[in-house]
């Protein structure tokens, strides 16, 4: 089926999907998520993410998107460019937040091998990148399955539910410390936890909470799943996912999609997509890309010339050669090459790839380098346009809110506020409501 990017899934999944652990500790629930949050909205005309400006500038870091002024992501609009607190000063003026360690640290300074000094470094770029990641959630200290499995059955036993007491338990417990939870439910009580929740809650909270218990790995090959089934595909969801995770836990999603869903997930992606897009996200599922984290300043420099001549410098565009680099390199590696770039390009990478590309291929080809350059950027600035406008993108919102909770949701806290100038916690308590804002503000923390 080719790329349908103006249609969007209105169908959900009829309940028949194999179950992930094996049977009997989780089942998966008929109907999930609700209606009314499982459907990515249109994006605009023109939307985008960044701007013709690219991210970052050759000559400094670009000014700020003004209110309203950046459509939804991710497209390509004109205009500023990305990472930049709107109105503040410029992105030097506050610290680049840190990033995954898989992600690479940035360089100091890359060797100019065209003869002349080596400029100094672009901004975001800092010379000693700190390496690591902080989850708003841990493992809670002193767990006992039992205890939380039967706080969970009082909070659901008899008239009424007690919300409170369940967003108390799943906000402050890891994802493993979950699903112990529910082989205790079952062990204790002989019944399944997640069949309970369902039948007690109901919309966007009853999606946050089932979506909290489903295992890391399975809820991305879920979402996967759930992107390309029926009519339409969720173009974003395969980007977001695909060009962001690391090599063992793309493999891992495969190898589950397979196990749960009893397909192919690359045979599904050409049967969904066609085109450039098709083979960028053909190569991202190999998990294959280069992890190491030294940079060769040499290959960055080659690379960037390859790139320039596969794009701005001939008559158009050699598709494959980005696909190549972009797929295969290492991020810190990608960094470099972005730097490199911008000297033999006089502009950004990203702005060329906006030149040269268009539609999702686009898209996906930003989303690496923007991870390459700054992973909580990128998941802060999907945060702010599933709330931004009219309406709320909640499989979006509690998508990201959810994956990225054990990982970097305190980097892209910090980030959300120096792009945007409020805070993700103050956005979300405008944009939500009742026991869903309520779940959401727990796993976000103040």
């Amino acid at each position: 089926m080719l790329e349908q990017p103006n249609l969007r899934k209105t169908s959900e999944p009829t309940g028949q999907e194999s179950v992930y652990p094996p049977a009997g500790q989780y089942t998966y629930p008929a109907g999930y998520p609700p209606a009314g949050g499982g459907t990515y909205p249109a994006a605009p005309p023109n939307a985008g993410y960044p701007g013709a400006a690219g991210y970052p500038a050759p000559g400094g870091y670009p000014g700020a998107p003004q209110a309203g002024g950046m459509p939804s992501y991710p497209g390509a609009p004109a205009g500023p460019g990305f990472g930049v607190p709107p109105a503040g000063p410029a992105f030097g003026g506050y610290p680049q937040p840190p990033v995954q360690s898989y992600g690479g640290g940035g360089p100091a300074q890359i060797p100019d091998y065209s003869g002349g000094q080596a400029p100094s470094p672009m901004p975001g770029l800092p010379a000693a990148t700190v390496q690591y990641t902080q989850g708003t959630i841990q493992a809670a200290p002193n767990f006992d399955a039992n205890r939380d499995a039967e706080i969970l059955r009082k909070a659901m036993k008899g008239f009424g539910t007690d919300e409170q007491a369940i967003i108390d338990v799943v906000a402050n417990r890891s994802n493993d410390q979950r699903q112990r939870i529910k082989a205790a439910f079952k062990t204790m009580y002989g019944k399944d936890l997640i069949k309970d929740l369902k039948s007690e809650l109901s919309g966007n909270v009853e999606e946050l909470i089932l979506a909290l218990f489903m295992p890391s790995t399975y809820y991305d090959a879920w979402s996967l799943h759930h992107a390309m089934k029926g009519v339409g595909t969720q173009e974003r969801v395969l980007i977001e996912i695909l060009c962001t995770r690391t090599n063992q836990e793309i493999r891992d999603i495969v190898n589950c999609y397979k196990s749960e869903f009893g397909r192919d997930i690359e045979q599904d992606i050409r049967a969904d997509t066609s085109g450039h897009f098709e083979r960028l996200l053909v190569s991202m599922c190999q998990g294959n890309r280069d992890e190491n984290q030294n940079v060769d300043y040499q290959k960055a420099q080659e690379d960037a010339q390859r790139l320039y001549q596969a794009g701005e410098g001939r008559l158009g565009t050699d598709e494959s050669c980005f696909n190549m680099v972009l797929a295969s390199r290492s991020f810190p590696q990608l960094k470099a090459t972005v730097e490199a770039y911008s000297r033999i390009a006089n502009r950004d990478l990203l702005s060329s790839i906006d030149r040269e590309f268009s539609g999702n291929v686009e898209r996906g080809l930003k989303a690496i380098l923007q991870c390459a350059l700054n992973r909580p950027a990128f998941f802060a600035e999907r945060l702010y346009y599933s709330m931004k406008g009219a309406g709320t993108d909640d499989s979006t919102l509690i998508r990201i809110i959810v994956t990225r909770s054990e990982i970097d949701l305190v980097q892209i806290k910090q980030v959300f506020s120096q792009m945007y100038q409020k805070t993700l916690a103050s956005m979300i308590s405008s944009d939500t409501s009742g026991d869903y804002r309520r779940l959401l503000l727990a796993i976000v923390g103040q």
